[in-house]
């Protein structure tokens, strides 16, 4: 018998549909029935790709004994922390509160009003891991709400008045400084592993955000150091365990300090940003081992994570026949077995490290454990015949791989997330001249304005034709980030239109006074408080991309009204940003446009034109960080400010150069625009 989540979009709520326990969606109906009842609420916040919440779910929530207690004592309710990170960001900052840590799944008790009195993350069901278990939480907290119900409150009202105070941005002190670069720089520098590669100790994730933040240092000051520790960081990943050697595409993060071990969960936020670092590093230096990484991960979520419509899916789960990783791993007898000629398979074991033993509970994962220098030596062969032969193997056992059970798939599409998958892709087409990518930037764009787009109200989250909930500023901001980066790559009016529709109502709808912005919209549900995420995470936060959208959309249109709250929201985050670099690289990242030099670049004329495509592509191949492009027909309805009275020259596309709306000579000839662009980015000595 279904409980009412049945009826929701969110597989992993669809996970927990036919559980004993008698869940409800967040919604009116739950709070209603917890008041009429006098129950406490149970909340439950997770992921589809969760492992620990398949655990937990498979102990507790199935188990028929534990529901039972659930449903007497408990209004129950469950939350796809991916469709709704507001509810997830507010109790998630109660549960650290009381506990020093968070995570999931994230177990909180609140009372009928939702003010959280209780929470962990995963409780197991008998005790162990020095945790209490599960039923016994649940008979202790059903017993206080009956017999010291005022304690139990007036922890509710301690940890509310903390959730409400969180969203203040720290004083506006002092102007945008360019030496808090070298300050965050140093802080980088001490705290990086020059041995495995990365910063930080085990778990080790991905910092694709700070890897940006050293690629701008590096155009900005010439720092060799900065572009050292990307060089470093994004080779010492590409060869790990954590970057799939046959299909593409990166874990979640590692859960060992040198890259081996991934936590086998594939976000596509992972993805798409990583994917566009290693676009970056390859622009910045021309490595075409970096342009290879790209264009595999690129290629993975074409294949695997791409909706016919043309949005792309949220995430692979880390478990496959309820084994987390069975899906990745290799013995060696399987290697052989799959690859039939026994001199490749012995160039694949060596190539990637497997071992009788394994490195993975007897089992192996794949990752580069050996150079094509070093094999081509070990087998007497050069080392353009050691990569054609590697690629026989992996072909041989991707192929073997696909008829395995798969893990989990969670195809609902997230606005915020396609906005950065649609930025990747549309900087890849425009750096690599891949019409692939430009193919799939559109058609992501048009789904998403078009499905997500409902009433003229953009929304979060998709499946199978039907989209809900009210969008976040993450996703009006990553929308119109990326829709901007479209624009750039084809100039079709219609993208940057849209883009600056999203800033627009971000200016409108999502302004805090005191600074800055919330993640909700002004009429959004009322909850215990309004969030407001400024820590960067594995994502950048919502106001990293509320503000980049305003600073360049700022640059196309000159506009105070865009510049103005991202550059106050900017002063109150600067100092913090140098200080904890690797938390807030996306406000360092949005500080370097900010300060500049900016540079705007419009070219009148068809983008169709061979001569236009000619000035286009001085700005599509390098890593210039500050720039912004425009494009197209003198008077064409719906451009930025930026393209305001610009002709071509005697016919031909012409090239207009400008920084801070002053603008050098017009030129119809590449190598003069390169002379300026040179000029215009070397500092003054």
């Amino acid at each position: 018998m279904s409980n009412k989540l049945a009826d929701s979009t969110s597989p992993y709520l669809l996970q927990h549909a036919e559980n004993p326990v008698e869940w409800y969606p967040w919604g009116p109906e739950a709070l209603a029935v917890a008041k009429e009842l006098d129950k406490p609420i149970f909340l439950s916040i997770g992921y589809a790709a969760c492992h620990w919440c398949h655990v937990m779910a498979h102990e507790s929530f199935e188990d028929p004994e534990t529901a039972a207690l659930m449903n007497k004592h408990f209004v129950s309710i469950k939350v796809d922390r991916e469709e709704r990170p507001d509810i997830d960001s507010l109790y998630m900052e109660a549960v650290v509160a009381m506990t020093g840590q968070g995570g999931w799944p994230m177990s909180v008790f609140l009372t009928p009003e939702g003010r959280p009195f209780y929470g962990g993350t995963y409780y197991p069901p008998t005790r162990r891991f020095n945790m209490p278990a599960f039923g016994e939480i649940l008979r202790t907290i059903a017993d206080k709400w009956s017999n010291d119900r005022e304690g139990l409150l007036q922890v509710s009202d301690e940890l509310t008045d903390r959730i409400s105070a969180v969203p203040k941005l720290p004083p506006r002190d002092g102007d945008l400084d360019v030496r808090l670069f070298d300050q965050a720089a140093e802080v980088l520098f001490r705290s990086y592993d020059w041995t495995l590669g990365g910063w930080g100790q085990a778990p080790k994730f991905p910092q694709p955000m700070t890897i940006e933040f050293l690629l701008r240092r590096y155009a900005r000051e010439k720092d060799k150091l900065a572009l050292d520790m990307v060089t470093h960081a994004l080779a010492a990943m590409a060869a790990g365990g954590i970057y799939d050697q046959l299909g593409g595409g990166f874990a979640r993060y590692a859960v060992d300090d040198k890259w081996l071990v991934p936590h086998f969960e594939k976000m596509l936020y992972d993805n798409a940003q990583l994917a566009r670092a290693y676009i970056q590093g390859w622009q910045v230096t021309g490595d075409p081992q970096l342009l290879k990484i790209a264009e595999e991960t690129l290629a993975f979520m074409l294949r695997e994570m791409r909706d016919p419509l043309g949005g792309f899916y949220s995430s692979y789960d880390a478990d496959s026949e309820g084994e987390e990783g069975k899906y990745y791993v290799w013995s060696v007898d399987e290697i052989r077995q799959v690859i039939e000629d026994p001199q490749v398979a012995d160039l694949v074991i060596a190539a990637y490290g497997a071992t009788e033993e394994g490195n993975y509970e007897g089992h192996n994962i794949l990752h580069r454990a050996a150079s094509a220098g070093a094999l081509a030596e070990q087998f007497s062969l050069d080392s353009a015949d050691i990569e054609a032969r590697l690629a026989i193997g992996r072909k041989a056992l991707l192929e073997a791989r696909a008829e395995r059970v798969p893990p989990g798939l969670d195809n609902k599409v997230l606005t915020a997330w396609n906005g950065l998958t649609l930025i990747a892709l549309a900087e890849a087409a425009r750096a690599s001249r891949n019409e692939e990518y430009l193919a799939a930037a559109q058609q992501l764009a048009d789904f998403l304005l078009s499905s997500l787009v409902v009433d003229g109200r953009l929304l979060r989250s998709w499946r199978k034709g039907e989209a809900r909930y009210t969008a976040y500023l993450e996703d009006h901001a990553a929308l119109g980030l990326g829709l901007l980066a479209l624009y750039q790559a084809d100039f079709d009016p219609r993208w940057y239109r849209e883009a600056k529709r999203q800033a627009d109502e971000i200016v409108e709808a999502f302004t805090d006074p005191q600074g800055g912005f919330f993640d909700t919209r002004h009429d959004h549900e009322q909850l215990i408080a309004r969030p407001k995420s400024i820590q960067d995470s594995p994502t950048p936060s919502g106001n990293t991309l509320a503000v980049t959208l305003l600073l360049k959309i700022g640059a196309y249109e000159g506009e105070s009204r865009y510049i103005e709250p991202a550059e106050s929201a900017l002063r109150s985050m600067a100092k913090t940003a140098a200080q904890h670099p690797a938390a807030f690289a996306g406000w360092l990242n949005a500080l370097d446009f900010a300060i500049g030099p900016q540079l705007q670049l419009a070219i009148a004329g068809s983008p169709a034109d061979p001569n236009f495509k000619e000035l286009s592509s001085r700005a599509d191949t390098l890593f210039i960080p500050n720039l912004v492009v425009a494009g197209g027909e003198p008077g064409e309805e719906g451009q930025p400010m930026l393209m305001a009275d610009r002709t071509l020259r005697e016919g031909v596309p012409t090239a207009y150069l400008c920084q801070g709306f002053t603008c050098q000579l017009p030129t119809t000839k590449v190598d003069e625009l390169s002379r300026q662009m040179d000029e215009a980015l070397t500092p003054p000595a």
